[in-house]
């Protein structure tokens, strides 16, 4: 009985101090802390400099590596080079290739349907506009670079987003380093992509991917686990394998999650065309920086006007798409 005095007396002290009032609490947490620093200034002197050679070996080390990288693996890089600018040019020849009216038709016609008439219109007018202002070249290259990047983030997300879904330690995994991808400055991710790729339109895609490819990723896990328990448990009593059960019930019921996804990664691909250009992307970037090198505001001004006006357009058609999704399977379930 004796043994156990001390460690009763010392739960009673922690809860005694916990009862007390919030002030005083503070005032004790704040003298501790005074007395703390008083301490730490009698030990060491006033102004020293935190080590500058602690981690001075860190990034030589990082700098070795990436070129290792770099010349054990050109021949990868070099494939993965050529055919993504392979589809590139494609895309390019194909877009500009297209007489304008029949682009602008078809866009009208696609945000008619699918949004209404305002957007319709405001579609038109503004690829009407971009084109009298001498940049429908530069916008097709550019709506060519970001197809590019938000098919290459889409093949990559989807996957990625499903296999998290269905583990928890990979989603504890990605978790952080989607949070590290999203936070980090995008000019960062030029430095890779120029060691890697060289200078072009392909580190720019790849910059760009990895600068949009987090939200596709988390909005696809989110989908998949968002499914309920009684759906997945229905379409397992009728006998359905893992694959049918992804393929078929899960999936197409993540569908509209996974279009916010697809969504949000249109938008941040978007927002690199111009911090692309400094890795050599054309198009409407292209545009912007170099105005803005030659100190002309208003060029500058009106190529980003062009970028924001795709943006919107592809916006509002990528909502409506997630909504109709979205409106189908509220019909289904009601049926």
């Amino acid at each position: 009985m004796a043994s156990n005095s001390p460690q009763n007396g010392h739960r009673f002290s922690i809860s005694k101090f916990n009862n007390l009032p919030g002030i005083q609490r503070f005032a004790i947490w704040l003298a501790l802390f005074a007395c703390l620093s008083l301490l730490l200034v009698v030990i060491w002197e006033p102004g020293v400099e935190f080590p500058v050679n602690w981690g001075a070996g860190l990034a030589a080390w990082i700098n070795d590596r990436i070129k290792d990288i770099t010349r054990e693996g050109a021949f990868i890089f070099d494939a993965i080079s050529n055919v993504v600018l392979y589809f590139l040019l494609f895309l390019e020849d194909v877009f500009i290739w297209i007489p304008w009216p029949a682009i602008i038709i078809a866009i009208a016609l696609v945000t008619w349907r699918m949004v209404g008439w305002k957007v319709a219109l405001f579609a038109v007018g503004s690829l009407l506009t971009t084109g009298a202002l001498g940049m429908w070249t530069s916008a097709m290259e550019t709506t060519a670079l970001i197809v590019v990047a938000v098919v290459i983030s889409i093949a990559i997300a989807i996957p990625v987003g499903v296999i998290a879904a269905r583990s928890n330690l990979i989603d504890a995994i990605l978790r952080p380093v989607l949070d590290g991808m999203q936070t980090m400055p995008a000019f960062v991710y030029l430095v890779p992509a120029i060691m890697f790729f060289g200078i072009g339109n392909v580190p720019a895609i790849f910059a760009t991917v990895i600068y949009a490819v987090p939200p596709a990723i988390r909005l696809t896990n989110l989908g998949i686990r968002q499914v309920s328990s009684e759906t997945v448990e229905a379409a397992e009593s009728f006998g359905t394998t893992p694959r049918q059960l992804l393929l078929k019930v899960q999936i197409p019921m993540a569908v509209p999650t996974i279009m916010a996804g697809i969504n949000q990664t249109t938008m941040m691909a978007l927002g690199m065309v111009v911090i692309a250009s400094l890795v050599g992307a054309g198009g409407l970037g292209e545009d912007v920086l170099r105005a803005l090198s030659r100190f002309q505001p208003g060029e500058a001004l009106l190529g980003g006007l062009a970028i924001v006006a795709l943006a919107i357009i592809t916006d509002r058609v990528t909502q409506a798409a997630a909504k109709g999704r979205q409106d189908a399977l509220s019909g289904e379930r009601q049926l």
